[in-house]
């Protein structure tokens, strides 16, 4: 049945001009035998009931309008009803079905009037004692009829514009959906170039700091040249390891089975400590308050912004500078700090905010990476020249209920 449902809403001339055809058989072939007085009159009426009822969809508002001018000028012309008649009921149906409920009331106030015209037109005379009620009783019939046709309608035009408005909020939604997706990639891109940008320079500065030591000591200390040579590739090693976990979720083809080495945390911060120590740079490790659970992402972005700003202590405070990192475990926070007496915050040293050098392709970007990367979880960072000299990076992290 709902293929023959789909079909017939295929085809609606079809399915009207059916009921036309049928309308046409109801106002004369039932009465060839017995057309009565003005039989041709009575035909063109007949014609001009039913033609505008295969028109009836696409001109709603044209049909209603044809349909109730032949009625009218019929109650004027015929002494009684044709069996077309019906073709009223029929549009006024269509005009609720099609039309905005302003235009469908006007319609059936027109409608109502003509019902009951014509049974004051059209109804028999009857002895005095039974002409009221059966005037009555005809007026409720037919004005019952037109009422009955127009609530159809409009319950049709309701659940149509129902469906659409429901197709319309899924269309939406799917779209929303995509946009979200969009969204939530671009995050992710995002995401993946602040840590690529993280391992790279932090890793590539600490091979390079190693590189130049061992290029110094190959002559006077193989020694101490060949430990050099073994921590730049420790050091390639461990920014191998870090890359393939960062891009293996980019691989379409990393299943279950795909070994990524886990995000580094706060647990990892010692091993990042020694490194910079091995490179040449005196860093110490300071922890104060009761150490608590930090969630992954917190410990993670901790740990990036502790790597960020070593790299830039090593890049840009100058030979023979040191510096220190503190975790303090407020009540509700922790704050990273991480200070060093470099001569690259002194003014005129050249150091911008954020720890980058003008002048340096790429500059900049070590700040903004941290300040977006710890604005994710409610945080924040300052960052600026000490009172005494060197330059301090100040991160504030929210520390999560669950984790704490």
């Amino acid at each position: 049945m709902s293929g023959l449902y789909a079909w017939l809403r295929r085809h609606p001339r079809l399915v009207d001009g059916t009921l036309a055809l049928l309308l046409i058989v109801m106002g004369t072939g039932l009465r060839l035998s017995a057309i009565g007085e003005l039989g041709w009159v009575r035909a063109v009426f007949i014609a001009g009931m039913v033609v505008p009822v295969v028109f009836r969809r696409a001109h709603p508002v044209g049909a209603f309008a044809a349909v109730v001018a032949d009625g009218a000028i019929q109650v004027l012309v015929l002494s009684k009803p044709v069996p077309s008649d019906l073709s009223v009921l029929i549009v006024c149906y269509t005009l609720a079905a099609y039309t905005s409920r302003a235009v469908s009331l006007r319609g059936l106030a027109i409608c109502l009037a003509g019902a009951v015209t014509a049974v004051l037109r059209w109804e028999p005379k009857h002895p005095s004692g039974s002409l009221l009620a059966a005037m009555g009783w005809a007026t409720l019939v037919f004005c019952s009829l037109v009422l009955l046709a127009w609530l159809l309608g409009d319950s049709t035009r309701w659940r149509r514009d129902y469906y659409l408005a429901l197709e319309e909020r899924a269309s939406r939604l799917e779209r929303e959906r995509d946009a979200q997706a969009q969204v939530s990639a671009a995050a992710e891109r995002a995401r993946i170039a602040r840590d690529l940008h993280d391992v790279v320079a932090h890793n590539v500065s600490v091979m390079v700091v190693q590189a130049d030591g061992a290029s110094y000591a190959l002559d006077t200390s193989p020694q101490r040249a060949r430990e050099a040579l073994e921590a730049i590739s420790a050091t390639g090693r461990r920014a191998l390891a870090e890359l393939r976990s960062l891009l293996g979720v980019l691989r379409d083809s990393a299943g279950p089975e795909a070994a990524l080495t886990p995000q580094p945390g706060l647990a990892q911060l010692e091993e990042l400590i020694c490194e910079a120590r091995t490179a040449g740079l005196p860093v110490s490790l300071a922890v104060e308050g009761t150490p608590r659970p930090v969630s992954e992402g917190e410990a993670l972005a901790a740990y990036r912004v502790v790597q960020e700003s070593l790299t830039n202590v090593r890049k840009h405070a100058g030979p023979g500078a040191s510096a220190a990192v503190t975790l303090r475990y407020a009540e509700q926070d922790l704050v990273i700090t991480i200070a060093d007496d470099g001569r690259g915050a002194l003014p005129g040293a050249g150091r911008l905010a954020g720890g980058e050098l003008a002048g340096v392709p790429g500059s900049g970007h070590g700040l903004a990476g941290m300040r977006e990367r710890v604005a994710l979880y409610g945080g924040s960072v300052r960052s600026g020249p000490r009172p005494g000299g060197g330059y301090e990076v100040v991160a504030q992290l929210p520390l999560a209920l669950e984790a704490a």
